[in-house]
């Protein structure tokens, strides 16, 4: 049964993402409209990732240190509730550097408190659900986002700016709602003088279970071949698809995603994470074989039903199995530490699946991460529990 803060903690993320994702059909369309070339969008993108990834470990291990929760998930809802306006405020590149920087400053600060909060309110033979419900909901969001963007810019097109003041109510939602939080109760004490520099998180690697670092290897090697979804979106458009049909692709691959991820982690806690998440790789590698041939929509539009039951099998199914593996004194610490180092990796398979894009073309990118995918299948289908 899913508990009372699991249901905050998931409307919080659907009304987070929902605002999120107002913004991403037409982020790029809003910086080229204030002056912003491609190489800059890029720049861009890049600190404010970077900014979010490194900043989740550092956060998650503050949060371990002083046994505390809510402050984190508070301060990082509200500051991208409040830095997706600043955006719109002026039109200044540093300006509007700082406001994304700010946003995704925000995720990183709240990440791992926020994940181990939610694996408190499991118990191991519950973690996949309620980690699955939880993907569901911010996902759902995800879906939600785009299409009221797309609505709203039908009555009022190419009125990009006020769509990021439109997104501050949904923010504001989500932080009033992290107040109906209690902070729970923890068996450890804070640490006296806990280590808060910023390359602090990573002591806990050495220290940390066999069974984490080598679960941890697994992921960033998938991390490192799961590059930007951008891509996918690039195959559609290089194959003619419509500007529309692209959004449209988004939100049914979303959609896909937030309805399958509550019983993929129902699934993994009865038939066995570690199971689940070798189906969602499988799954991963048919997809990107499969778009490297397709070409008819209707295939496109299998392929990425197919995606959306990819991720609901990995991204919470991951996390649920992190936090079997990591006591509670140090589950901010590790879900940080791989959440960090993951968005480090993506960044670097982002910048890789561009330069082969470049030399080879879509198609050799496309079959050689089906092919990655697969082998790191068989790295965790000969796992010794």
């Amino acid at each position: 049964m899913l508990t009372r803060t699991v249901w905050i903690l998931g409307w919080v993320s659907l009304l987070t993402d929902l605002a999120s994702e107002m913004l991403y059909p037409v982020m790029p369309l809003y910086l080229e409209q204030i002056g912003f070339s491609v190489l800059g969008i890029g720049i861009l993108e890049g600190i404010a990732q970077g900014v979010a990834g490194l900043s989740k470990g550092y956060f998650g291990h503050w949060s371990d240190a002083t046994r505390r929760r809510l402050p984190f998930v508070r301060w990082g809802y509200s500051l991208s509730a409040v830095a997706k306006p600043l955006m719109a405020v002026w039109k200044a590149p540093l300006w509007v550097l700082g406001a994304r920087t700010l946003d995704r400053l925000g995720k990183g600060v709240r990440t791992g408190a926020r994940d181990a909060l939610l694996s408190t309110e499991a118990t191991a033979a519950t973690k996949g659900r309620v980690f699955g419900f939880h993907r569901g909901m911010d996902t759902l969001g995800a879906a939600l986002g785009p299409l009221l963007a797309l609505l709203y810019l039908s009555v009022y097109p190419e009125a990009y700016r006020h769509l990021f003041f439109l997104a501050l109510l949904p923010g504001l939602g989500a932080v009033a709602a992290t107040f109906l939080l209690s902070e729970p109760h923890s068996s450890t004490p804070a640490l006296t003088r806990p280590a808060f520099h910023f390359r602090g998180f990573l002591k806990y690697l050495p220290r940390s279970s066999p069974a984490y670092r080598k679960l941890l290897v697994g992921l960033l090697a998938f991390a490192l071949v799961n590059s930007s979804d951008f891509f996918l979106l690039l195959l559609l458009k290089e194959r003619g698809l419509s500007d529309g049909a692209l959004i449209g692709f988004y939100i049914f691959f979303n959609l896909v995603y937030a309805l399958a991820a509550y019983p993929a982690g129902s699934l993994g806690d009865r038939w066995g994470l570690r199971r689940v998440f070798i189906v969602g790789l499988l799954l991963f590698a048919t997809v990107y074989a499969g778009m490297a041939a397709a070409r008819d929509w209707w295939v496109f539009g299998a392929l990425f039903a197919l995606y959306g039951l990819f991720a609901a099998a990995t991204e919470g199914i991951a996390k649920a199995w992190i936090s079997n593996l990591t006591p509670e004194e140090e589950l901010a610490t590790a879900l940080g530490t791989y959440e960090g180092l993951r968005s480090v990796a993506t960044l670097l398979a982002s910048s890789f699946a561009g330069w082969v894009w470049f030399q080879f073309g879509a198609p050799a990118l496309f079959y050689l991460t089906a092919g990655a995918a697969f082998l790191i299948a068989l790295y965790f289908y000969r796992w010794k529990d």
